[in-house]
């Protein structure tokens, strides 16, 4: 059977690769999995299930919830929520496991399932692989009082924005924000967030009728947002996804503010708090050199994984780390949160300034980013990227030429036949040179 999980759970086009059916099957096989306490008798497992704002998502939870129920779990329906905030519940209602419904920043007709084990932690590859081999077991069903109960819990949202709210110690009084929610799962609660905090705040994007969900909006169309910011004479944007665990910002003169700026800010930020945990940040090797050369300027160490966040999430939690993220906007605090969590990166991004009277221009500056061009060769043999003695040595001719003022990453996808060329150099011209000379390289020597 090939792989269900990718990197952030299972995730394809609703009704179509991810049907009920595979839902509910994918339920009774993680509720076997992660709400089993063993000899804990009398115990009865729940779980707590979110959604975005997808029409799909009203009948895939309909088939979670069914799987979860009969497979003996009590089940606490929290609604529209970010996925952060299921992860949140999760934890501080101390449920065996956490569902949330959405696939992120993807367009309206995908949907996913991401499964959330006890404290609201991500799953890692041994718990995936064991609801895998679980799909399609024979079991016994419980009968009778034994079958799982079903009921809303009102307070989700409330509950999340109270505990955002809580995260940071100074008012944002006199910060004028535009917050573009996406028409997704954060359309509630980040606006009545940043409200709660004392911001000024204009939402856009946040009216969801189930189909204009990341349309045109969101991280990943920050037009809008810029346009609004400079209209309204805001201090500055965030843009959220889907289901708001990552954010991006801009600045009140309509720039774009990365995932790399801003971990730059909130890591210096901690960093003078003295809370920052072993002075290090954790970034993916995807992470512009000038955030890590912004980092070792202000005696800042920095921890690089693999690409995505489940990767940085992993080293945090092994090595006691603080904060990380991606470049694409998930940040993860892990004094407040478990997940990357777009509303509380942009009110901790805000109390900065509030604390420092600084725009978040200014804040960014801290960071000059390189430069980066990323090419996709298709057509080749990924598997022998990190092998190949000519492509190897044409990567380190390259960056013998940038002589420490760029650098070269070849990664092969992992799903999709095809090798990413990634180049920083001190101008976009020279990296895009570096990039084609590469990709024919690697056109060349690993073609199929």
């Amino acid at each position: 059977m090939a792989r269900l999980f990718g990197t952030d759970g299972v995730r394809g086009l609703a009704n179509g690769d991810l049907t009920a059916e595979l839902a509910l099957d994918l339920s009774v096989a993680a509720a076997h999995v992660l709400a089993d306490r063993g000899d804990f008798e009398g115990h009865r497992p729940v779980a707590v299930v979110g959604r975005d704002t997808r029409v799909s998502g009203e009948f895939l939870e309909a088939a979670v919830v069914a799987g979860l129920a009969s497979a003996g779990v009590d089940v606490l329906l929290l609604g529209v929520l970010p996925t952060p905030g299921v992860a949140y519940l999760t934890q501080k209602l101390g449920a065996d496991l956490g569902v949330m419904l959405s696939a992120s920043h993807n367009p309206m007709p995908d949907n996913g399932i991401k499964f959330l084990a006890r404290g609201g932690k991500k799953l890692d590859d041994a718990a995936e692989h064991a609801i895998e081999r679980r799909l399609h077991e024979d079991w016994q069903r419980p009968v009778g009082a034994g079958v799982g109960r079903v009921e809303q819990y009102a307070d989700a949202i409330d509950d999340y924005v109270d505990h955002l709210i809580m995260s940071i110690d100074h008012p944002l009084v006199g910060i004028k924000v535009v917050l573009d929610c996406a028409e997704g799962a954060a359309s509630e609660a980040g606006p009545r967030a940043l409200v709660g905090a004392g911001a000024d705040v204009s939402a856009i994007h946040a009216m969801p009728d189930g189909l204009n969900i990341n349309d045109n909006c969101g991280s990943t169309h920050l037009e809008g947002l810029q346009k609004a910011v400079i209209q309204d004479g805001a201090d500055v944007g965030f843009a959220l996804d889907g289901d708001a665990d990552r954010c991006l910002a801009v600045d009140h003169e309509g720039n774009v503010i990365d995932g790399d700026q801003l971990l730059a800010v909130l890591a210096l930020a901690l960093h003078d708090q003295g809370r920052l945990a072993k002075d290090t940040v954790v970034v993916t090797v995807m992470s512009n050199l000038g955030f890590v050369q912004a980092m070792r300027d202000a005696g800042i160490g920095v921890r690089q994984t693999k690409v995505g966040d489940r990767y940085v999430l992993e080293a945090m939690k092994v090595s006691g780390y603080s904060l990380g993220g991606e470049q694409s906007g998930h940040v993860i605090m892990s004094d407040h949160a478990t997940t990357g969590d777009g509303i509380l990166t942009a009110l901790a991004v805000l109390e900065r300034m509030a604390t420092t009277g600084k725009s978040v221009q200014e804040l960014a500056s801290v960071m000059t980013r390189l430069p980066q061009v990323l090419l996709n060769v298709d057509g080749v043999d990924k598997a022998r990227a990190d092998d190949d003695p000519v492509v190897a040595a044409a990567v380190a001719e390259e960056e013998a030429g940038l002589a420490g003022t760029g650098r070269v990453l070849l990664r092969p996808s992992g799903t999709e036949p095809i090798v990413r060329v990634m180049v920083e150099a001190p101008t976009e011209g020279q990296a895009g040179e570096v990039a084609t000379r590469l990709a024919d390289v690697v056109r060349r020597q690993l073609a199929l």
